[in-house]
């Protein structure tokens, strides 16, 4: 007999041999059912996996996030069989698990076509109803190329021979198909059915244009049909709200071949970003912050000193003039260091918190670039917090307070906090990490957020805690971060005079509410779909005329509305009031004022509302009081109904 203790503490005794699908199906049908997989003493295994010595075990069902990845990685095996099947000749390389789904990369001279998917994922689903029984096996180096190599498979065949010597080398069998793979796998392929095919792309062998080139089929799989249909709705919405395409009925900017990268900004879409600008800086003067200005060249040697260059070098714009080598600023924190060093510091002014609007420039692969989300020239909300060792728990818990409220401001209350602890590669001794880290999960505690550890994922000089939004579509954005960090201030020879004389090395933390200017618009433009709340819609209203004789009208409410602040613009084209309505809704303009006679002739409105409601004909004053209400709150939906004078 062995001992056995479940999850919840729960401890049984079996007997030896058993396997974890029977101690499934003694604690009850119904989870032995749904049972996908198991853990022993932490280790994944399959549910046939007998169970010799005393341990630990875990049923792993479709709702644990492991339940989740082993759904997809054998539907990935389930759809290289499909393919073995319609196209016998086709080589079977890499068939991982990614963010909602999977995909498998195959060899086969026939071009795929989304119809071909469509044949495709029909044959996966006639054999999943085969509910065909996955089992696994365990062969030797030889055994194992001996058998693709009779299968035709030359890449797995190049995949074994790769492995490292020892490696335990498995293979899974489900009917006549069978692959190489890790596991775990589900029991049967009846597990299976919630699925769908969603796109082709090319890929070469190993991520190596010098290697054949392959066809990659994506596709996502779920633990059910009503988890399916949710995701693929979100899929869709989210094609709707591509802030690539927002961009061009709004007007708000454009990227060109001549400077990859690199926006364009536009009237409409450079004062969507001075807004968001403005509203952060005003945030930051509540917070005592000083804006400074730093240059965009910067000679080499800096970024040598600060570490920089050894780690990212790649990733930099250089160029060289007198014989000089300089670079383009990628980030902003050595030069804010050179600011704080000027002028003798005292622990009496400490801390010092220095903001930025850091102009930034990194040589990101072209094939990683995407709108405004991913750029090579972008603005920080870039700030650094110079501060001593007993400051440093004040100072992040200040910046929390503070990223709520913006965060709150622009309509996002769901906030994932992460801890990022040491990287491998880095610098500073361990016990500075031990000590830092040990610090920001104290904060984080403090502030009564829930939080979870980031392994690994530190910057290469400090832990970080990492902010992330959760959109209306269950998207996440890592947006906002603050990094402490003991080793840049010491390298780049930033002291200042401590309480008993000696000179001492400030901490400093970076940190930036948004990140980068450009991705929190883009992530913005996503999630109101181009809706933006009034406070932050570019034209916030358009005055439209019906005829000539309305035009000067049209301009004296202009000027009025432009007194109040807001940003109105004109419509006085010779167009019908319908098309202009329509034009001005497409181009996602809160509010839209018709004037014809009538307006003219009592002074009464009814603004018409983007989603083209009406509210009840007011006075020009209580429409005023009506926006300006709405801009001072902040508020998500323009949905007040104004109260009768």
């Amino acid at each position: 007999m062995v001992a056995i203790t479940l999850k919840d503490g729960t401890q049984k005794e079996i007997e030896a041999g058993q396997t974890a699908y029977n101690v499934a199906e003694s604690i009850s049908a119904g989870l032995a059912r749904v049972a996908l997989a198991a853990t022993i003493d932490g280790k994944e295994v399959d549910m046939d996996t007998p169970i010799t010595a005393d341990c630990d075990l875990s049923i792993i069902t479709p709702k644990d996030d492991a339940g989740l990845e082993i759904i997809r990685h054998s539907t990935a095996h389930l759809l290289a069989q499909a393919i073995k099947e319609l196209y016998p000749e086709a080589q079977i390389t890499i068939g991982p698990v990614i963010e909602n789904g999977f995909y498998y990369d195959i060899a086969l001279e026939k071009s795929l076509t989304p119809e071909d998917l469509e044949a495709i994922e029909k044959r996966m689903r006639e054999i999943a109803k085969r509910k065909t029984p996955v089992s696994r096996k365990v062969y030797s180096r030889e055994e194992a190329i001996k058998f693709f190599e009779a299968q035709g498979e030359h890449y797995k065949v190049e995949i074994i021979k790769d492995l490292p010597e020892g490696e335990t080398i498995t293979l899974y069998t489900q009917g006549e198909f069978t692959d190489l793979c890790r596991g775990p796998h589900v029991p049967h392929l009846g597990h299976l059915g919630a699925f769908k095919l969603t796109k082709l792309s090319g890929a070469y062998w190993r991520a190596d244009a010098n290697n054949a080139q392959l066809q990659r089929v994506y596709g996502t799989a779920w633990p059910d049909k009503k988890s399916l249909k949710e995701y693929l709705y979100r899929v869709e919405e989210a094609k709707k709200r591509d802030h690539r395409k927002l961009a061009v009925p709004m007007d708000l900017f454009h990227f060109q071949e001549e400077a990859p990268g690199q926006v364009f900004w536009h009237p409409n879409g450079w004062t969507l970003n001075q807004t968001v600008r403005q509203f952060v800086r005003s945030v930051l003067q509540e917070g005592d912050y000083q804006e400074i200005n730093t240059p965009q060249l910067v000679d080499k040697s800096l970024w040598e000193a600060s570490g920089h260059m050894a780690k990212f070098d790649d990733d930099m714009f250089m160029t060289q003039s007198e014989n000089r080598d300089y670079i383009v600023k990628p980030m902003n924190c050595p030069c804010h260091i050179q600011v704080f060093k000027q002028g003798l510091k005292s622990y009496r002014d400490l801390p010092i918190r220095l903001a930025e609007y850091g102009s930034c420039h990194r040589n990101e692969p072209s094939g990683t670039l995407h709108g405004i989300m991913r750029v090579r020239g972008f603005v920080q909300d870039d700030g650094h917090i110079f501060c001593r060792l007993d400051q440093i728990g004040d100072e992040v818990a200040r910046f929390i307070e503070q990223l709520q409220i913006i965060y709150k401001a622009f309509g996002f209350n769901d906030i994932q906090y992460k801890l990022s602890t040491r990287p491998e590669k880095r610098v500073g001794t361990d016990a500075q990490w031990d000590q830092t880290e040990a610090i920001l999960a104290k904060t984080l505690d403090d502030a009564g957020v829930e939080w979870s550890y980031n392994p690994g994922e530190g910057a290469f000089y400090g832990p970080k805690v990492e902010f992330s939004l959760k959109d209306s579509l269950g998207r996440i954005w890592q947006c906002g971060t603050i990094q402490l960090d003991p080793c840049m201030p010491e390298r780049l020879g930033a002291t200042y005079i401590a309480e008993d004389g000696s000179k001492q090395t400030p901490f400093m933390l970076h940190r930036a509410y948004l990140g980068s200017i450009e991705r929190f618009i883009g992530v913005l433009l996503e999630e109101y779909g181009g809706d933006l709340p009034l406070w932050l819609a570019p034209k916030q209203l358009v005055i439209m005329s019906i005829s000539d004789k309305h035009h000067a009208y049209c301009i004296e409410l202009e000027e009025k509305l432009k007194k109040h602040g807001f940003r109105v613009t004109l419509d006085l084209r010779n167009e019908k009031i319908g098309f202009k309505i329509r034009e001005h809704t497409l181009a996602k303009v809160p509010c839209q004022l018709v004037v014809g006679d009538q307006e003219v002739e009592n002074g009464q409105f009814a603004l018409r509302l983007k989603d083209g409601s009406k509210l009840p004909e007011k006075s020009l004053e209580q429409l005023v009081e009506f926006m300006q209400t709405h801009i001072d709150e902040k508020s998500r939906q323009l949905n007040k109904v104004i109260p009768d004078a």
